[in-house]
């Protein structure tokens, strides 16, 4: 999965147009909203609302998806993690072994057996190694 979306991750894609990407594309067409509504087979007025919602992000998938249809395009949808997913793994299991250290670091500091810089972070990550190892349902 990781191979797959960073292809997303790497594209420098273009910003989302203020208008939205179907008004934006009908408009470069030189299509007026009559003629897409025809191919929708809906009114110009309900072509400028699925248009204001598509640029107000409340659009459904469903709608964007007859919106591209109609103007000869191909919708693309993907939720592109913002770091891969094996480091949102490695960064969750040891933010989830560092909270299991806590209360036993805690309880050793109270007797002065504190376990301390390099010794700490190896026993952490250990931990987080061990989560990873273990099923996935246990990081979250």
């Amino acid at each position: 999965m990781d191979a797959s979306l960073s292809q997303w991750r790497e594209a420098r894609l273009p910003a989302h147009p203020s208008v939205g990407w179907s008004r934006a594309i009908r408009e470069a067409l030189g299509m007026p909203a009559a003629t897409l509504a025809r191919r929708l087979g809906m009114t110009s007025a309900g072509v400028r609302k699925l248009e204001q919602a598509e640029a107000g992000q409340v659009i459904t998938l469903a709608s964007l998806r007859k919106l591209a249809d109609a103007l000869d395009c191909e919708l693309q949808y993907a939720l592109v993690p913002r770091k891969s997913l094996a480091q949102q793994l490695q960064d969750r299991a040891l933010q989830v072994a560092s909270e299991r250290l806590r209360p036993v670091s805690h309880s050793m500091s109270l007797e002065d057996q504190t376990v301390q810089g390099p010794a700490r972070d190896v026993q952490r990550e250990l931990l987080a190694q061990e989560l990873l190892d273990g099923p996935r349902r246990a990081l979250w």
